[in-house]
């Protein structure tokens, strides 16, 4: 199976810091965003430069487009969680896609007070 070819994709969206379908909650410490992909749909590439947590609600399994144009395909449990921590000037960019059969629903939880600055949403 070929992977898709994202290049363009990732280049014109290296900037941006929209890591959810729907932002539900933002304060002065945290932004709170919900992320519901049906088999098939892709979540856009995006950045992530703070530190941040996601929660998925559903199984399924996804595919994780990495910017260097390769991938890691996942399985999800419900209630598995991952916490990531960037250091001044660390980055992370990729594209989450639903390769399973069932909806994918995950929270992801940024916090706005890590080593780096936040990114501007669109």
């Amino acid at each position: 199976m070929m992977a898709l070819d994202l290049t363009q994709e990732f280049i014109d969206r290296s900037d941006n810091g929209e890591v959810g379908d729907r932002l539900v909650s933002e304060s002065d410490r945290v932004r709170v965003w919900h992320i519901h992909a049906k088999p098939g749909d892709r979540l856009k590439a995006h950045t992530h430069v703070l530190d941040y947590f996601w929660t998925v609600h559903t199984r399924g399994r996804a595919r994780n487009h990495l910017s260097d144009g390769t991938y890691v395909d996942v399985d999800y449990s419900p209630g598995e969680t991952k916490h990531f921590t960037f250091a001044k000037g660390e980055q992370m960019s990729h594209s989450l896609e639903n390769i399973g059969t069932t909806d994918l629903v995950f929270t992801t939880v940024e916090f706005l007070d890590s080593e780096n600055s936040p990114l501007l949403l669109e």
